[in-house]
């Protein structure tokens, strides 16, 4: 998983080589300015020291200052634009997997939200990170080198820190590695509770659980606490003891400098550039907090590859087949909801799904239209197999409507027509049947009116939601308690509607509702995730345990 995370690295961190390159070039400009900066300072003194003119040498120490302002402006600019530029593509990457996953994903939501966001900035920072390591490694290697060339005695004195900056470096990185890597997974269940909190808060105001869906959601909070304080004290032990180190050199430094303009080997001037390069020198030591930055930008990259690894289902390689809809299922499962299910829902017919609460019914509906694939089984429409088919076909022929729809589009007319090439007429013919184009004309641009600024009751949202699925004109309308809101005279106008506008076509509709199941040809009865019979509705009534599922429903 490293590897694949460091691979992962190195293709963000060279996605835009012009402006790597501008980065790199602003950092080399950057360390060259810093480390003749000390000399030019140097010489600058003892031109005045002297009595020399000092024109030349003060002029060339503005030149230096003047370029090292300006290459970090630059190079600001740069990093900027480069971090962004690759957070976008680390994005564009993982929503075009979630989306390939669909209902597959085994990332919960909120979970999905903090990789999208934090995961991704982090991973995006990789360039401006690994620059910025290196340039600082020159600074301090080439500090190194020129200290040495002033007065070897003085280099080896600062040589004797490197072992105590190498072990604080070590120690940093092997105490933060596993605390970033806890505190970003800890954050992403958090988030995945807060968000499945936030989808039924009324709910939970309505049953007097706040207290205890908020014991819930907070339940990681003391596994993150602790993680963070274990980074704080990392990074706080790291910011002392480099703070100590570095004045602790300086004075050893400038004492061994002392001994060199007794002897005569040093001026003043050296001794103030000998200071410069001692600071130069330890700023690695003083950088090592972008090592907590690197190990994030490598859990980032962890994080991110367990989505673009996880497996996708397999392309389609068949096309959809002329036929009346008729579906099929042969000994599916899917573990959790489903047990060895053998269903045949006849083609044209007005199929409705009833049971109980947790019976499975929108797990059977999502199988039956090739949302979900089974864990065992097989799924047919018009005899080939539902996983064989290519998406693109399977969601032409195949339209859904749900309880609570997504919404998507710039405008009204947008979200009906979304997914489907249906034009003007067609959306608003699709509007008609679901009887929501009276509500539609009224609002103040009509279609046309942003979909942001449109207020939707569950209902309308449910009838613009259900006009969306009618505008596919699918071949099979699968309705998973699209309906559920609407009263029962506005659900009936709805369907004789579709009957109207697509007739002959398959309908499978998930319902609470006897009214609704009275209307159906044929009725599934589901009960703890097997089919427990099918037949007209009226058969079923005469079991009191049939009647007791509409019961339930209605209490």
């Amino acid at each position: 998983m490293a590897g694949s995370a460091d691979r992962l690295l190195l293709t963000v961190a060279a996605l835009d080589r012009p402006r790597l390159s501008a980065l790199v070039l602003s950092a080399l400009a950057g360390t060259a300015s810093g480390l003749l900066l000390p000399g030019a300072l140097a010489a600058a003194v003892d031109a005045v020291v002297a009595g020399r003119p000092s024109l030349p040498e003060v002029s060339w120490l503005i030149v230096l200052g003047v370029t090292e302002i300006a290459v970090a402006l630059i190079g600001g600019i740069v990093t900027a634009r480069m971090t962004s530029s690759a957070t976008a593509w680390l994005r564009r990457r993982l929503a075009d997997r979630y989306l390939a996953l669909g209902t597959r994903s085994r990332f919960a939501d909120g979970d999905a939200i903090s990789r999208l966001t934090g995961d991704c900035t982090g991973a995006g920072l990789i360039a401006s990170v690994v620059v910025q390591l290196g340039s600082t490694t020159l600074i301090s290697g080439g500090s190194v080198v020129l200290l040495a060339l002033m007065d070897w005695r003085l280099a080896l004195v600062f040589l004797g820190s490197i072992p105590f900056g190498l072990m604080f470096a070590r120690s940093h990185l092997k105490n933060t590695a596993d605390d970033v890597l806890t505190y970003q997974e800890v954050s992403g269940e958090l988030a995945a509770r807060m968000v499945d909190a936030v989808a039924g808060l009324r709910t939970i105001a309505a049953s007097g659980t706040a207290d205890r869906e908020a014991e819930r959601v907070l339940r990681p909070l003391p596994k993150l606490s602790l993680a963070g304080r274990g980074m704080w004290r990392t990074q706080a032990r790291m910011v002392w003891r480099s703070g100590l180190l570095l004045p602790a050199v300086e004075l050893a430094v400038l004492a061994a400098a002392g001994f060199g303009v007794m002897a005569g080997r040093l001026t003043v001037g050296q001794v103030l550039a000998a200071l410069g390069y001692v600071a130069l020198g330890m700023g690695l030591v003083s950088q090592i907090p972008l090592l907590t930055t690197l190990s994030r930008a490598r859990s980032c990259a962890r994080r991110i590859n367990e989505v673009l690894d996880a497996p996708v289902p397999e392309p389609g390689e068949l096309g959809v087949v002329p036929g009346r809809g008729t579906l099929e299922l042969r000994g599916v499962t899917v573990e959790g909801a489903l047990r060895d299910v053998d269903l045949l829902v006849r083609g044209g017919k007005f199929t409705a799904v009833v049971g109980r609460s947790g019976s499975g019914k929108s797990a059977l509906v999502n199988v039956l239209g090739g949302l979900l694939t089974p864990d065992e089984g097989t799924a047919t429409l018009d005899g080939r197999p539902l996983e064989k088919l290519r998406p693109y076909e399977l969601r032409a022929v195949v339209g859904f409507a749900f309880e609570r729809p997504a919404l998507l589009g710039a405008t009204v007319g947008d979200a009906v027509g979304y997914g489907s090439w249906a034009g003007e007429a067609a959306v608003r013919g699709a509007c008609r049947s679901a009887q929501v184009d009276d509500l539609i004309v009224r609002l103040p641009d009509g279609y046309r009116t942003p979909l942001s600024e449109t207020p939707l009751s569950g209902g309308e949202a449910q009838r613009i939601g259900l006009a969306r699925a009618i505008a596919h004109a699918p071949r099979v309308l699968i309705l998973d308690d699209a309906t559920a809101s609407l009263d029962t005279v506005t659900e009936a106008a709805v369907e004789e509607a579709i009957e109207r506008t697509l007739p002959g076509r398959t309908r499978v509709v998930v319902t609470h509702r006897a009214a609704t199941a009275a209307r159906a040809d044929t009725v599934v009865w589901l009960e703890d995730g097997r089919v427990r019979a099918v037949g007209p509705h009226g058969e079923l009534w005469r079991n009191p345990a049939y009647q007791a599922v509409f019961t339930e429903g209605e209490q």
